[in-house]
């Protein structure tokens, strides 16, 4: 984790806080919140406050053996260190989504439903807004947003709706929606073909006005990596465009996933695993090879930032 010590440290930190949303990155990505939120270690998956105010992460032990979400808050214009969520440290919790209206809090947990304290599988939670910066207790989603099968990656609409991925019988994931009718979900339905395969599709971002999807597919043909992201648009008759991929630039060889697009349209974040592999400009050292294991872009997972108009004009 995070940890600052001395003086020193902090002096340290308030140099590399950058004013993370104050300049809008080029249209190339860049590690977010450089050795701060994007470090040595896996971090993944975000979700910026609708006033851009607090946003929550995940760092991740390779292999997702342990995942926790952190937090930081905008105080006096500085970004506060990153501290672990007050709703998490205790199970494996990720995937931290915002709703519209910043009330809500939904994240995806593996955490026990009752009081056998026992691991389930993992499903989608969510905590409350309460008095002043306080959450609410951890509230599980009912039927038939849960299941038997995993649910991972919330992404709230203004409608209500609820997208996400869920395991499927006969094949790996799919991306399923459930429209909101009056404060009730209707049953799970997997989107169109223009977006799910007979392969594995997930972790999709939805625009909150349902307009655009960004999702990663898996070992696809055409793909640049393992699993690239996409992105389609709905069109004004209801229907999903067939999905189109985001390119090299963005999708690395490895596994690029965890869309996510502020609210103001202004930023484009997903996770990658990129890292410097050899052959070196120079030989290295025992002290130099520390030191890259060491820093970012080690093979672990981190946050990568970009503009967004980029892709979001590819329709």
């Amino acid at each position: 984790m995070l940890l600052f010590f001395t003086v020193v440290s902090t002096q340290l930190f308030c140099q590399k806080n950058l004013e993370f949303f104050k300049i809008i990155p080029s249209d190339t990505p860049e590690l977010f919140g450089k050795e701060i939120i994007s470090d040595a270690y896996g971090n993944r998956d975000m979700a910026l406050a609708p006033d851009h105010k607090e946003f929550f992460y995940t760092i991740q032990y390779k292999s997702g053996a342990f995942s926790a979400i952190l937090f930081s808050k905008k105080i006096k214009g500085i970004w506060s260190k990153p501290e672990v969520a007050p709703f998490s440290g205790q199970y494996n919790d990720l995937e931290p989504a915002y709703s519209p209206d910043g009330s809500r809090l939904y994240f995806v947990s593996n955490r026990p439903i009752d009081s056998s304290n026992r691991a389930k599988d993992y499903d989608i939670w969510y905590v409350e807004k309460a008095t002043g910066d306080r959450w609410s207790n951890p509230i599980r989603m009912d039927a038939p947003v849960n299941s038997s099968k995993n649910e991972f990656y919330p992404s709230i609409t203004k409608s209500g709706s609820i997208y996400f991925t869920r395991e499927m019988e006969g094949k790996d994931e799919d991306i399923v929606w459930c429209a909101s009718h009056s404060g009730r979900y209707a049953e799970a339905v997997s989107l169109p073909d223009e977006i799910n395969s007979k392969g594995a599709e997930f972790n999709a971002y939805v625009d909150p006005d349902e307009t655009f999807v960004i999702f990663t597919a898996y070992k696809k043909t055409g793909n640049f990596g393992q699993g690239d992201l996409y992105i389609s648009f709905k069109s004004q008759d209801g229907r999903w465009a067939p999905a189109k991929n985001l390119g090299h630039i963005i999708n690395d060889k490895g596994l690029t996933y965890c869309p996510y697009v502020s609210s103001d349209r202004k930023f484009f974040f997903f996770t990658s695993a990129r890292w410097t592999s050899p052959p070196f400009n120079e030989k290295q050292n025992i002290a130099s090879l520390k030191k890259k294991l060491e820093s970012p872009k080690n093979g672990w997972d981190n946050i990568y930032w970009m503009d967004a108009k980029s892709i979001l004009t590819l329709k």
